[in-house]
């Protein structure tokens, strides 16, 4: 019996198959349900019409953002496209490993001058490799060598977005993934307000990324959706529900047509 229903748009490159984001879509039920409320999600396709038609239509009158996981270059210019309109028009956004990797791409490309800025999965070539494998790991010849799996502890900063929604300031979070945040190219993006709010104990990975200046945005390298439970909401899943119920609250942009497709998840 939900007492009421927020929109969150999905900026995915793999929506033809939905079951592909099970655990992203079972997580933001669990979340909405322990806050009472349903959820109406907008398919955005990542790879077509967010790069190619008026993005602003398309995301028009959503209460959320959310960018999850993916491999390869196929729709990331749409996914950087909906990141850059959820940090623009304060609209609340969850980023999920490589949504976070977008999502500092996003921030070092039209906040912090870095043109060009990519990763170098997606442009070996860019001035600016924000996102990049590590040095030990372009020494490995076997692709699979390289992948970070598992279970690894989260460090936390004080005072952070993060940290509220946790109450701790040390987790274990679950990866899959190989590219990481090039720390050798982070100072001019936390300088202009990019906030590392959660890394490897020995501050060496970039695990979860923040801004200050927005009512919620926030990212993670890790996998949340993995640990979401029924009854037991992930917080980060919880924070995005709260800060969207909030956002509904709000006068909203003029919708223009339903983005790719809707499903209703009461």
């Amino acid at each position: 019996h939900p007492s009421g229903t927020v929109t969150l748009g999905i900026a995915g490159k793999y929506i033809e198959l939905q079951d592909a984001y099970r655990s992203v879509i079972e997580s933001v039920r669990i979340a909405a349900a322990h806050e009472g409320l349903a959820v109406d999600i907008r398919w955005l396709q990542a790879d077509g019409p967010l790069e190619t038609e008026d993005a602003a239509g398309l995301l028009a009158g959503l209460d959320g953002i959310l960018v999850p996981g993916g491999f390869g270059h196929r729709g990331i210019e749409g996914k950087i496209l909906a990141i850059r309109h959820a940090r623009e028009h304060g609209i609340p956004f969850l980023g999920l490993c490589l949504g976070m990797q977008t999502a500092v791409i996003e921030f070092a490309r039209h906040v912090a001058g870095l043109s060009g800025a990519n990763s170098s999965e997606f442009d070996p070539g860019s001035p600016y490799p924000v996102i990049d494998l590590l040095p030990e790991q372009k020494l490995v010849e076997g692709k699979g060598g390289t992948m970070r799996l598992g279970a690894y502890p989260c460090k936390l900063a004080p005072g952070s977005l993060a940290e509220s929604l946790y109450g701790t300031d040390l987790i274990s979070e679950r990866h899959r993934h190989r590219f990481e945040v090039n720390n050798a190219l982070l100072e001019r993006p936390t300088e202009r307000g990019l906030r590392v709010s959660g890394t490897s104990p020995d501050a060496r990975l970039v695990e979860i990324i923040e801004l200050s200046d927005h009512p919620f945005f926030i990212a993670s390298q890790f996998h949340p959706e993995f640990k979401s439970r029924p009854g037991k909401p992930h917080p980060l899943f919880s924070g995005l529900i709260r800060a969207m119920a909030r956002s509904a609250s709000r006068p909203r942009i003029e919708t223009g047509e339903p983005a790719i497709a809707e499903e209703v998840l009461a």
